[in-house]
């Protein structure tokens, strides 16, 4: 789709980036001292611009004094605070790197964290009344000698770890530290020397297959995104956008947070996301942007009171993350007039495609978007045995989804062999997603690594769970395929189907909608699940690593009885 103005805006907009993330604070609190930066639901707190920017100033000279500063690690696990941005974009001011971990996060798994990225400081929640994250920072401290700050955050000031602070002590010289950089100018100096490739961001992956992989992101990367997601969805600064993703994720970074503070809304934060209080948060503060996965969405249509929320300052709704069906779209375009979806990747900074604001919710169902010219997409051959990237694939036809440019992320901290199997050596990230793009846009087709081989055909898990879920709208909210090992066929597809609360399917049902399909392409096996039994990952994703484990249990069963690989498959 030929879009002429929407690229020079972007082209425009490059060429006036500022060199730092936190730049755009100082540059909108010149423009626009007295205007709404941050409002935070949960404590009712305001911040304007000129706050805001100060507030980053004290907590850079902070860091300084303690001795860091450009490429020290700072780890987080914490609720989308004020505190928590204010500290975040001090650190960018200064270069240092952060890294928010998951609050959902267990010992062992803060531990390998922490292994990956060396941490020099870990601002963290200590007891609070829903749980105490006191042991984790306990085991890490004993297992982490070289961080030297250890800062907790909780309401009391009872039962701090030895050698950690508690965050008021932390902050309690913050003006102090404030007037001694406007006087010496420590802050402006050490602001200096970060540039737009420096590191800014750690996101660890939430992919679907192996353990994490810490990515690196640079200032220039988020910054370009921002401005892809900023002109693509019209993004303006009398704009409100709820906060309500994690910290630890993209979405509530790069793109629900970073992108309106590039754009110089406001940022409407909301600690941890909870269904009732995102959509009192938007009635309360007039929210006019809400971007979210389908699952959280869902949650909030299911509350029974609903329909009491004013909802009426939403102009855009976004989402992203997963497939959605029709009866979807239209249940989020009742919730705001326009609609809009795309691609977002922790490798890419966050968004890498943009459907038109004016597309419909049904031209809206049949593609995820196009791209910009700040990351231009590229469907290509596997990559080649030397590392250079496979031969670019005519339009329209499947192959590996691709894009490149300085949106791209640097690299997977201290794993060369990732970073060279995800970008090649003449640049092109393979994004692992299989699809194909013409006129009509980026179309999935699965992901590369869950390719399905029954009887020889490759079958792609997104087209067979899109036919599943197209059939039965209302019925099943959710689908997913793996494979597993086949006697006969070496490989057979299992179907897991989430029914909609009270739905109810029966197996004969599907057997005849899949008449519509390829025998090939036709699931050996059918899994019911009630709803709320699809296993999600970290970002409310199809966990495929689980339903993979799953369908071995399935297929054991199945065997026992000799009914898997004596049957048609």
């Amino acid at each position: 789709m030929d879009r002429p103005e929407l690229h020079a805006e972007c082209l425009r907009r490059q060429a006036a980036l500022l060199p730092r993330l936190d730049a755009y604070v100082s540059a909108h609190a010149r423009a626009n001292p007295e205007g709404l930066a941050l409002a935070e639901h949960d404590t009712g707190a305001e911040v304007t611009w000129r706050a805001f920017d100060r507030a980053v100033e004290a907590f850079a000279a902070k860091l300084l004094s303690l001795g860091l500063g450009k490429g020290d690690v700072l780890a987080t696990s914490l609720p989308m605070l004020k505190e928590h941005v204010f500290l975040e974009y001090a650190a960018f001011r200064v270069g240092a790197i952060v890294a928010p971990l998951d609050l959902r996060l267990k010992t062992a798994e803060v531990l390998e964290a922490f292994r990956k990225i060396s941490p020099r400081a870990y601002f963290f929640l200590g007891e609070t009344p829903r749980a105490d994250f006191r042991p984790i920072a306990r085991e890490a401290m004993a297992a982490t000698p070289g961080c030297r700050l250890w800062v907790q955050f909780q309401p009391g000031a009872e039962g701090v770890l030895p050698g950690a602070q508690h965050a008021r002590a932390f902050a309690r010289d913050l003006k102090r530290r404030y007037l001694l950089s406007r006087l010496t100018g420590s802050v402006r100096r050490a602001a200096r020397r970060v540039g737009p490739r420096d590191l800014a961001l750690i996101i660890f992956t939430t992919g679907s297959t192996g353990s994490p992989k810490p990515a690196l992101l640079s200032h220039e990367g988020i910054l370009l995104q921002n401005i892809g997601l900023g002109a693509g969805f019209g993004f303006t600064p009398g704009d409100r956008m709820l906060v309500n993703l994690p910290p630890s994720h993209v979405g509530g970074q790069t793109e629900q947070l970073m992108t309106t503070l590039y754009a110089g809304g406001t940022a409407v934060l909301l600690h941890v996301f909870d269904a009732r209080k995102s959509l009192e948060a938007i009635q309360r503060w007039r929210v006019t942007l809400c971007g979210q996965i389908p699952a959280l969405f869902n949650l909030e249509w299911r509350l029974p009171d609903y329909a009491s929320f004013d909802l009426s300052s939403l102009r855009f709704a976004i989402y992203g993350g997963q497939a959605v069906d029709r009866p979807f779209l239209e249940r989020l375009a009742a919730m705001a007039p326009e609609l809009g979806t795309g691609l977002g990747l922790t490798e890419t900074s966050g968004f890498c495609t943009y459907t038109p604001r004016a597309w419909t919710a049904e031209e809206i169902a049949g593609s995820i978007g196009y791209d910009l010219p700040l990351c231009p997409i590229s469907i290509r051959a596997p990559m080649e045995p030397g590392g250079q990237a496979g031969a670019e694939l005519p339009a329209g036809e499947v192959g590996e989804v691709c894009f490149r440019g300085p949106q791209v992320f640097l690299g997977y901290l201290n794993d060369e062999e990732a970073t060279r199997r995800a970008v090649s050596r003449d640049g092109f990230l393979y994004t692992g997603d299989l699809g194909a793009y013409d006129a009509r846009g980026l179309r999935f087709a699965g992901r590369s690594k869950f390719v399905l081989k029954p009887k020889g055909y490759q079958v792609f898990p997104g087209e067979v769970e899109g036919f599943l879920a197209a059939g039965f709208p209302g019925r099943v909210q959710a689908v997913g395929c793996v494979g597993a090992a086949h006697a006969v066929y070496s490989e057979g597809i299992v179907a897991f189907l989430e029914l909609a609360p009270g739905a109810r399917l029966e197996a004969a049902e599907v057997e005849a909608h899949l008449a519509g399909i390829a025998a090939y392409k036709r699931p050996a096996h059918l899994v019911f699940l009630q709803a709320g039994e699809m296993p999600l990952n970290r970002v409310a994703k199809v966990d495929y690593l689980a339903l993979g484990e799953r369908a071995l249990r399935e297929v054991e069963a199945l065997r026992a009885r000799g009914g898997w690989d004596a049957g048609p498959g």
